[in-house]
């Protein structure tokens, strides 16, 4: 059972004192070690609560003191864990709605990043098309390669009296520069010694 009662006498050096109760009873010793170790000493007149018990002697003791107004430790506890608990909760609610914007920005991302992809691929396919229809280049023509006679190679020759057939002057005409075997530039060299008569072959 709980007493209210006051503080009335306290000897700081040796540690105690005594409570009197509300109801008018006895002065009731208090050890220091019966108040609570909150950091404060006891002072005269303040407002106490109490339990009774015997000492060893079989005297009354005041004990379990509590300082008016002050919650039990067990209540204290219950409160701060009510207090943590609460925060907690709200905490897990931060932590879930950021893990929710985390998850909103990794699909909207992703999404983005397979939009530019088709549309990457929707870009390619009409120049595909348009590659497989479209019409064919015109074939250039081939310029004629001109025979080159088996062991020919310019020797220097360039008049009608240095060539021994009308072949050989023709040869000499198509692929040496600076020949002087066509006078009316026809295209026929040689035409009054090699490439007349029986001489043309």
């Amino acid at each position: 059972m709980r007493y209210d009662g006051r503080l009335k006498k306290w000897n700081a050096e040796r540690g105690f004192g005594f409570i009197v109760a509300d109801d008018g009873g006895q002065e009731l010793f208090a050890h220091i070690s019966a108040f609570p170790r909150d950091g404060q000493l006891p002072t005269l007149g303040e407002r106490l609560s109490f339990e009774v018990e015997p000492d060893r002697d079989g005297k009354k003791r005041a004990v379990r003191v509590r300082r008016a107004g002050a919650v039990p430790a067990a209540r204290a506890h219950t409160a701060n864990r009510s207090l943590c608990l609460s925060r907690s909760g709200h905490d897990q609610r931060k932590t879930g709605f950021g893990s929710k914007l985390i998850v909103l920005a990794i699909l909207a991302a992703l999404g983005w990043f397979a939009y530019s992809k088709y549309a990457n691929y929707a870009m390619k396919i009409p120049s595909a098309h348009q590659s497989a229809f479209a019409p064919a280049a015109p074939a250039t023509r081939a310029e004629p390669v001109l025979s080159t006679p088996p062991g020919f190679q310019c020797d220097g020759r360039k008049h009608c009296s240095q060539m021994t057939s009308c072949k050989e002057a023709k040869a000499f005409l198509k692929n040496c520069p600076g020949m002087e075997m066509d006078g009316n530039h026809d295209g026929v060299p040689c035409e009054q010694q090699w490439c007349t008569g029986s001489f043309a072959e």
